[in-house]
């Protein structure tokens, strides 16, 4: 086995996974970039195995492996096709940390598999603590197994815990800029169409993460991660409006004290931190001046208004499935409005209907998270009929 650290890249071919290229291109003497893979973009996974040389490559889409097999073929890397391979590659020996950076649902099964290889996870797949949190955390502590968070502000608290781990938590605050309806009353809401929550939103080259982004939708997936992450109730966590982007997450203990880390928006940290922690490495990146923000503003998250949020807050209590349907019926819901099939206030209003319909299983497993995944999915596109 190398000295090197072996990072497998599962989803290598989105903004996660090429940022994360980048960095261990950097760092060569320190990481050995052992697998990268995508779901069906053969062409850029192609071009990202002919730049970086990983020991193997899988494509999930089968009908694309002659593609990908045929153009790497005079070079020294393993291809392989299908979801199998995709949670069979991460039981090699030679992988030290998996990053798992796909996106959906999809990714829960080979976080899974990474876990129970007992590989380190680097986790960007939102779905796999939403909506399977008490199964991933137990798997992880069963194979002694750390999950390092990718996401900004969960390597915020992260970061701010780092030392502190005997140290009890009372709260945590997550940040958020407020989206770009903040202030808006309910009836102002009932108002916004498809193009004015896409023309306002800096995620408009995804459509899906624009419209969670302004329905809080998605400050409330990172409230139900944070609760898994760092074991917390869901009255240790408050969301916090923070309009200038530059404190990413707050810790306050038990006496009272509070950390805080800080730092200009770049996605590229928290991503570099989860593969190399407990080290930090030298950056070129971009420096925070202080007299270039002399004045920084917080105010309380309205979950009145933004009742996605409020909704998050309430499948912490309700445990089990809870959250799994809500982030499988806002999938549906957040498409439906993209396709003006339903309001902007409408996705709040039907995932709550989906979620109170759903007969809650509590201490699931594996099948149970997939079954309650599907029954949301149908229950929500009948109500859209």
């Amino acid at each position: 086995m190398s000295d090197k650290k072996g990072i497998a890249i599962l989803g290598a071919t989105g903004s996660i996974g090429k940022k994360a290229l980048e960095i261990i291109a950097a760092y060569p003497s320190y990481f050995d970039l052992q697998v990268i893979t995508a779901n069906t973009n053969a062409d850029l996974l192609i071009q990202l195995a002919l730049l970086h040389k990983p020991n193997t490559v899988v494509i999930v889409d089968e009908n694309q492996y002659k593609k990908v097999s045929e153009a790497l073929w005079n070079e020294d890397i393993h291809v392989y096709a299908g979801k199998d391979a995709l949670c069979q590659v991460v039981e090699s020996g030679e992988i030290h940390t998996v990053l798992t950076a796909i996106v959906g649902f999809s990714g829960l099964e080979s976080t899974i598999a990474a876990i129970r290889a007992k590989k380190h996870i680097a986790l960007a797949n939102k779905e796999s603590l939403v909506a399977a949190g008490e199964l991933v955390t137990r798997l992880a502590k069963e194979n002694g197994v750390n999950i390092y968070p990718v996401a900004s502000e969960h390597s915020a608290i992260f970061q701010c815990l780092s030392g502190e781990f005997k140290n009890r938590i009372e709260k945590i605050y997550l940040t958020t800029a407020g989206g770009p309806f903040r202030g808006f009353s309910g009836p102002q809401l009932k108002n916004v169409t498809r193009q004015a929550a896409l023309a306002s939103s800096k995620f408009v080259l995804d459509p899906k993460l624009a419209i969670d982004s302004a329905t809080f939708m998605n400050k409330g997936f990172e409230a139900i991660e944070a609760k898994w992450l760092f074991n917390l109730k869901s009255k240790q966590i408050e969301v916090v409006v923070h309009q200038q982007s530059i404190v990413h997450g707050i810790v306050q203990f038990e006496d009272g004290s509070m950390k805080a880390q800080m730092g200009l928006s770049d996605m590229r940290l928290p991503i570099q931190f989860s593969l190399t922690y407990p080290d930090r490495f030298q950056t070129d990146f971009p420096r925070f001046n202080f007299m270039d923000h002399p004045e920084f503003s917080f105010e309380k998250a309205d979950l009145e208004v933004f009742k996605n949020l409020n909704l998050a807050f309430s499948v912490i209590e309700k445990g089990g499935t809870a959250a799994c349907v809500l982030i499988a019926a806002n999938d549906v819901f957040v498409h439906a409005f993209l396709n003006e099939k339903i309001s902007f206030v409408d996705i709040a209003h039907f995932n709550e209907a989906v979620v109170n319909a759903h007969s809650i299983i509590l201490k699931p497993g594996y099948e149970d998270y997939v079954n309650a995944d599907l029954w949301a999915r149908d229950y929500a596109s009948n109500l859209i009929k």
